[in-house]
């Protein structure tokens, strides 16, 4: 008659003291849980007292009032005669299943509330992705830590996957890349088109499992050998659902484009060629969307021109090229390549702003006084003619040759004020007075520029000239630029980026970090400049509200906050946070305190993860991060949809339109912000790649210094500081003690010897084995002795690859556990 109850139960220590209340409370969380475990029948008043022996007249009554507050709670339904049965809709929340380790997995919930934790064994064929409803367990729905099953899959996140190939007698297996899916699936001999063992494929699911089956699909994509560069960066494109060539339709709408600027089109436009115009770039960048132009005032103010490529112009509404950029909204940025959102014609050549040719642009231009303080604005499409292309380094050269002279600078500066003289540095590079000092951020305000001797010639000879000039006042007023955000309440974040050497094959022949000088900030500061003040035009003075493309970041929540910061001052850095306006300059100090030391990159990515995402809205919510009222993004619409839209949406208004219509821009917006998470995730898959690579070719023995960067109930996350690699101490790799997860303080503690294992601590590891097809690194400890079954498993796995007996065993030992159970 009666279901054992296997779920999770209060327990009535014998050691705390209850009250009646406590009592009530914890009989009507079994009398809900018995409902829920015998949801196939329906009982009378009499069953149930007789299920928990109510003999004495006082329970009866109690267990009578809890049915009644049950069925007015509506977790039970009172049938037409009388009887109870549980309410089907009780406790049903609807979320996504993000399947972080084999034995249980958290759905996430759409309203944003907590998570629930669901067994494996209670996912029922969801896997990670999937949009479910998930049933609370009584017991704990009002825990913090809620437990559930899943009810009823909703939605499959995905039915095409990534994963190598084998071929077994009579049909083949398809071992999934992805971490958080624990199942194969099996293909039909007829349906492996022509698959090879060992190759990565992607496979479409034709027919989901019931409890204890396997997924069957089909192969409709073989991607090439595991281990070869292009099949993997396809395959990492292929698990985030992100394409990597061009529809054909495409590719003939761009082809059709004339690269021909029509005279009627220049003469729509304000004629900015003839101005010192350059761009500044990586080195190995093919795309150049933004431009800056220079030009020097009579007045003692310089005109700065941030120069943006004019996409909108080439890509209309209602084309292929429309459609697709919508699609993809986004380009990705893989270790070894790029994969735009637009065709080459347009990405790498009429909408790049190479040198030498003249370029449509959509131009912000203001008139700034040395100390970066704004007097007018212009927004407008303009045709330009870059001059120059600097990389990156290019244009650190020179500004970095500036700093060098800047003693000499200074001590004839009264000379060069007094007597408007041409100092010649032994550069050869003609100079002016910035008395820009290496330890503060400013431009005093007595640092002018004579026009006559910086524009007195539009050759092109002159403009060459003035380059080193132009460089170091852009410079200076950048930092003002700078200086200025922060003071506003802006945050510092510099995360650290890991950049490859690659060999002609794409194989990882040593890794660095790359170094923001002030040639990357100088060029950052006015394109946040640009972005900030189309924002603030497009959303209107004298009719303000206007619709626009928002790049929003809302303030974090402060409770998570404060738990960063009392983990901060286990550290040993103090912060403090008691409300918003403190959390900035509370982080700015922190982040400042631990620039250079070891756990520099653990902690901020810490605290980085305490903040809000950034996302696209039509909500005018303001950017935290940037301390901006209001923030768009405008000036990269060569590889983001959102900035093409700002780009329209600002010649809408420039031309006095009326508002435009919120509903369709915010559905653009949400796509973009979905597409975008699943590039940035593309990027760190394929940095992961590499790094994994790149360790696999190290001595399987090497002993690595490593800090911890997240500890878990299933292990510890360690970086290998050298090559910031991240990988994993599995907790049954500590044998020496039985660990537990002590969550709030960021630790495992040894239960017997209280050891600790805490974030950002210092170790000493080996790695123990590689997955390159899961980007995974196994980790141990460097003190851990190695047993002869250890030395013999030495040698790392470079693909995931087994062997087909060992495959064989092991899924169909899964198989028949499925069914045991």
């Amino acid at each position: 008659m009666k279901k054992k109850n296997n779920q999770p139960a209060n327990s009535r220590s014998a050691k705390r003291p209850r009250t009646v209340v406590s009592f009530v409370e914890e009989l009507k969380s079994e009398l809900a849980t018995f409902f829920e475990i015998n949801d196939e029948r329906s009982f009378s008043r009499q069953d149930i007292l007789d299920h928990f022996d109510a003999f004495d007249e006082r329970l009866q009554l109690i267990l009578t009032g809890i049915l009644e507050e049950l069925t007015t709670e509506k977790i039970i339904n009172r049938t037409a005669d009388g009887r109870f049965v549980v309410n089907p809709a009780a406790n049903q929340l609807v979320g996504r299943v993000e399947h972080v380790h084999k034995n249980y997995a958290f759905v996430l919930m759409e309203d944003g509330g907590g998570d629930v934790k669901v067994d494996s064994d209670n996912l029922r064929t969801a896997i990670d992705g999937d949009l479910v409803q998930v049933k609370v367990f009584s017991n704990n729905r009002n825990s913090k830590k809620r437990e559930g099953r899943v009810e009823k899959i909703l939605e499959r996140g995905r039915t095409e996957f990534v994963g190598i190939f084998d071929q077994w007698p009579n049909y083949g297996v398809v071992e999934l890349d992805s971490r958080r899916i624990y199942e194969h699936i099996l293909v039909p001999q007829e349906k492996i088109l022509n698959a090879k063992p060992n190759q990565k494929v992607i496979v479409k699911v034709a027919q989901w499992p019931k409890q204890g089956q396997f997924m069957e699909g089909e192969i409709i994509e073989i991607l090439g050998n595991v281990g070869d560069n292009n099949a993997e960066m396809h395959a990492i494109l292929a698990e985030f659902r992100l394409p990597y060539k061009f529809p054909e339709d495409v590719e003939r709408e761009s082809e059709a484009i004339s690269t021909i600027i029509e005279e009627a089109e220049i003469a729509r436009r304000r004629d900015m060629r003839s101005v010192l115009t350059f761009t500044i770039d990586p080195a190995d960048a093919k795309d150049f969307d933004d431009a800056l132009s220079v030009q020097y005032l009579e007045n003692g103010n310089y005109e700065i021109g941030v120069h943006i490529a004019d996409v909108s112009h080439y890509v209309k509404p209602n084309t292929a090229l429309e459609r697709e950029a919508y699609a993809r909204a986004t380009s990705v940025y893989l270790v070894d390549r790029t994969v735009p959102m637009l065709p080459e014609k347009l990405s790498n050549n009429l909408c790049s702003l190479r040198p030498n040719e003249d370029k449509l642009t959509f131009s912000a231009v203001f008139e700034m006084t040395p100390n970066a303080q704004i007097v007018k604005e212009w927004f407008g499409r303009t045709i330009i003619h870059s001059d120059r292309r600097f990389s990156y380094e290019e244009a650190q050269e020179v500004i970095e040759q500036i700093t060098n002279n800047r003693e000499q600078i200074t001590n004839n500066s009264e000379q060069l004020t007094n007597n408007n003289e041409q100092i010649t540095l032994n550069t050869q590079y003609s100079i002016f007075n910035t008395q820009h000092s290496t330890n503060q951020h400013s431009t005093p305000n007595n640092s002018k520029l004579n026009p006559q001797q910086l524009n007195n010639s539009t050759t092109q000879n002159s403009k060459l000239a003035n380059y080193p000039q132009t460089l170091t006042l852009l410079n200076g007023l950048a930092h003002q630029l700078r200086d200025k955000r922060f003071a506003q309440g802006a945050i510092n974040f510099e995360s650290v980026e890991v950049k490859f050497k690659l060999d002609e094959n794409g194989s990882p022949i040593g890794l660095y970090q790359k170094v923001r000088k002030d040639a990357h900030k100088l060029i950052e500061e006015f394109m946040l400049l640009a972005n900030k003040r189309v924002a603030e035009f497009a959303h209107g003075k004298a009719n303000p509200g206007n619709t626009m493309i928002y790049r929003v970041h809302e303030a974090p929540d402060m409770e998570r906050l404060r738990i960063f910061a009392a983990f901060a001052t286990k550290l040993g850095y103090g912060m403090t946070v008691t409300d918003q306006n403190s959390v900035s300059s509370s982080l700015n100090g922190l982040l400042s305190k631990i620039e250079g030391r070891p756990e520099q990159n653990v902690l901020e990515q810490l605290a980085v993860r305490t903040m809000a995402k950034a996302r696209y809205s039509t909500q005018d919510l303001g950017h935290f991060g940037l301390a901006f009222r209001r923030y768009s993004h405008f000036t990269s619409p060569i590889r983001r949809y959102p900035d093409v839209l700002a780009h329209r949406l600002l010649q809408h208004y420039i031309d006095k339109g009326k508002s435009s219509d919120s509903l369709a821009l915010e559905a653009a917006c949400k796509h973009s912000s979905e597409r975008e998470k699943l590039a940035t995730d593309a990027e760190r898959a394929s940095i992961k790649y590499k790094q994994v690579e790149f360790m696999s070719k190290m001595e399987p023995d090497r002993i690595w210094d490593g800090i911890i960067t997240g500890v878990t109930e299933f292990g510890i996350f360690v970086e290998i500081t050298e090559t910031s690699c991240e990988g994993m101490i599995r907790m049954n790799d500590l044998n020496d003690d039985y660990y537990e997860l002590d969550k709030e303080n960021y630790r495992i503690v040894g239960q017997r010897s209280k050891k600790i294992y805490a974030f950002g601590g210092a170790l000493k590891v080996r790695v123990k084995d590689i997955n390159l097809s899961r980007r995974s690194i196994d980790l141990e400890l460097a003190g851990t002795g190695r047993s002869i079954k250890n030395l013999m498993n030495t040698q790392p796995n470079r693909g995931g690859q087994r062997s087909t007996e060992a495959k064989q065993r092991q899924i169909v030992a899964a198989a028949k556990a499925k069914k045991r159970r």
